[in-house]
């Protein structure tokens, strides 16, 4: 099966996936808006049914699931947290090191878990970008972290994130690469501007009868 971007050279097929990251997450959401693409994560209820929730996939998976798009005319399923580690009653009264943070459970402004975790890092804890995508990932693969544990991963996972959590991704990378000089905004205008243009090219394929039907 040909891809939908074959028309293009392999040399700028692969300029085309790398440059993805270029466009902002409003950009990302709008293509995949148009293409039935998923990027808004679900629930699985106690009854088998899924709900809606209010948080949406990481840049970077949005762009996986674009790239495979564009490769292959299929669409990738949402992420849905299974339902064993959903918990919409809240935290409860009194929380240890040992208890689990379930979705629905995750009061980011609660003073007792900001405390527990403030504990758990000697004092370094903060409710910001790196917390919510991690615990995005431990529920997206199917895991509730204890606090302790979660607390652990946290003082790992907060270097990766260091860098101020960029809205641009490409920004980062360009960063490390030493080449986001002061005129990167205009670079990025002009690589989004590209992108775009092909990807209103793209004819989407008649939307396959599956999971989205049952949304």
């Amino acid at each position: 099966m040909a891809s939908l971007v074959s028309k293009l050279s392999l040399t700028e097929q692969k300029e085309l996936f790398e440059d993805l990251f270029y466009l902002n997450t409003a950009e990302l959401y709008y293509f995949c808006d148009g293409h039935k693409i998923p990027y808004k994560i679900f629930i699985e209820t106690e009854n088998g049914k899924l709900g809606p929730t209010r948080e949406k996939d990481r840049k970077k998976i949005v762009i996986r699931r674009i790239s495979h798009f564009l490769k292959t005319e299929k669409i990738l399923d949402a992420t849905v947290f299974r339902k064993t580690i959903v918990s919409l009653k809240g935290l409860p009264e009194n929380i240890g090191a040992g208890d689990r943070i379930y979705y629905g459970c995750d009061e980011k402004k609660n003073p007792k878990m900001i405390s527990l975790l403030a504990g758990l890092t000697n004092g370094q804890y903060k409710n910001g970008a790196v917390a919510r995508i991690l615990l995005r990932e431990f529920w997206t693969d199917g895991k509730a972290p204890t606090f302790k544990k979660f607390a652990d991963a946290w003082l790992k996972a907060k270097k990766e994130y260091s860098l101020d959590q960029h809205p641009e991704a490409a920004y980062l990378t360009d960063l490390r690469k030493g080449t986001a000089g002061s005129n990167w905004k205009k670079l990025r205008n002009e690589k989004a501007d590209r992108v775009i243009k092909i990807l209103q090219s793209v004819r989407s394929p008649p939307v396959r009868k599956g999971f989205r039907d049952h949304l």
